[in-house]
């Protein structure tokens, strides 16, 4: 696992698609195990202009897993001990306003977390921890990705609140229109608790929501055809993959902890006293949470 504060390295959550990247070099499949269960599939290892990056298929590769069934604890915790320290987030996502048509990226900066089904923190009964997601995405990375967007001409939205709903199915017409109400632009089934939990192992997280449609809502969202929806898919798969490698350069050159503080968010968030923690948990949570729970050095 990298250091904390050392060299960069990127990790891409999202379909296969994005990992086909001109320039891609080195690459390989590795498998790595997590504590918590299986991630989701391989990660793939490889460099893009000599930075290091790893890709996770987050449905894995075929799309196999649906939105209730992904291990998110399993995906963020192998990608914090691949060395990862920042993630690119890629989602396909139903536009919930009139000016996000089909083909826009919102980067994203706040989630209204409506899923029910899932595992939302990796601590527990044994060794709690209270970590603030009051800003859940890294500013620092959403404006590298924000500058890329405009190099390259991809109509986006810079912030926005992205709704997480369970799925598998999509919503009903009055939870569209209720959640309009509340102020949603996209709406999708996958970002959350990936945020938290991205926050919870320190590590900075953007969120690029590619809009494939508009949610139920919209009158004609019915009269949209399967084909337009696979037409807007692939457009947004090869604006994607151009984003990720315009960004990349963008976030090689850190150095230190990011400035937002992403990567010191566990300083003063666990609770539990060092004598009544659970040893079986606490050592699960070594790659996640091992810098603040490593004891001090000697004063000498």
């Amino acid at each position: 696992m990298a250091h904390q504060h050392g060299s960069p390295v990127i990790g891409v959550i999202g379909g296969s698609g994005i990992y086909d990247i001109p320039g891609l070099t080195n690459t390989r499949w590795e498998t790595v195990h997590s504590p918590f269960g299986e991630p989701s599939d391989k990660l793939m290892f490889g460099e893009l202009g000599g930075q290091a990056m790893v890709f996770l298929p987050r449905h894995g590769r075929g799309h196999r897993i649906p939105p209730s069934e992904l291990n998110f604890r399993a995906n963020i915790d192998a990608l914090k001990r691949a060395g990862v320290t920042e993630i690119l987030s890629v989602s396909a996502v139903g536009s919930l306003r009139e000016d996000l048509p089909p083909g826009t990226f919102v980067l994203v900066d706040q989630f209204i977390d409506r899923s029910v089904a899932r595992a939302k923190s990796f601590f527990g009964t044994g060794l709690v921890a209270h970590v603030s997601l009051a800003h859940p995405t890294c500013g620092r990375l959403r404006a590298a990705v924000a500058e890329a967007c405009a190099e390259l001409d991809i109509p986006h939205q810079v912030g926005g609140t992205y709704l997480v709903m369970e799925g598998p199915q999509f919503s009903t017409l009055a939870e569209s229109n209720l959640y309009r109400t509340w102020g949603c632009d996209v709406i999708g089934m996958t970002n959350m608790p990936e945020a938290g939990l991205a926050r919870e192992a320190e590590m900075c997280y953007a969120s690029v929501a590619m809009v494939t449609d508009y949610d139920c809502w919209h009158p004609d969202h019915d009269n949209v055809t399967v084909e337009a929806v696979v037409k807007v898919l692939l457009e947004n798969a090869d604006k994607g993959r151009s984003l990720v490698k315009a960004t990349v350069p963008r976030l090689a050159d850190r150095a230190g902890p990011c400035e937002k503080g992403c990567q010191t968010a566990l300083d003063f968030a666990l609770i539990t006293h060092p004598d009544a923690r659970d040893r079986t948990l606490a050592s699960q949570l070594d790659a996640v949470a091992g810098r603040v729970m490593q004891p001090p050095p000697d004063p000498a």
